[in-house]
């Protein structure tokens, strides 16, 4: 039986588009903020309520290479990774800042910025799963697809027919 877990699951969307960069070893690292979101009713004013959690995610290797290259600000996606922090020191201030980082070991491509943008079948990616081990390293192909490539809605094995009205 394990002692401890750090085990993190997120749905939400994308703060502002990724940015990546190259390591000098080649490997890849993409960094960007994911917002999450819960809403309720206030039980004294009846009103509606949101709190908003903004958590920063980095990923590496070929997960860093296809967040980079099919996401942006506003999609939703789930990351599914370890909890870090980072510590260092700051010679300007003197003092020691800290950074709580999720390290994303699976990406879940689930839905484009917008409405215009889901119904459009060039975006049509959600669903493709990337990931599954630390890092994301040996795991490059989408769980439900061949390529790397996201599947269009009419690809068979997705099940989609494009009659669908909607």
């Amino acid at each position: 039986m394990a002692s401890s877990v750090n085990r993190v699951f997120l749905i939400g969307r994308i703060g502002k588009d990724p940015e990546s960069r190259y390591l000098p070893d080649g490997t890849a690292i993409c960094r960007f903020s994911l917002a999450t979101s819960e809403t309720w009713k206030d039980k004294n004013t009846g009103e509606k309520q949101e709190r908003t959690e903004w958590h920063n995610i980095v990923l590496f290797k070929r997960l860093a290479e296809i967040a980079t290259q099919y996401t942006g600000k506003g999609h939703q996606v789930c990351i599914i990774g370890q909890i870090r922090t980072r510590k260092w020191h700051d010679d300007n201030t003197g003092q020691d800042k800290y950074m709580t980082e999720i390290i994303g070991s699976e990406l879940t491509l689930l839905g484009a910025p917008n409405k215009d943008r889901a119904q459009d079948p060039s975006n049509s990616y959600a669903g493709n799963q990337y990931g599954g081990n630390q890092y994301g390293g040996n795991s490059q192909q989408p769980a439900r697809s061949t390529t790397a490539k996201p599947p269009t809605t009419s690809d068979p094995e997705m099940g989609f027919d494009d009659d669908v009205p909607f």
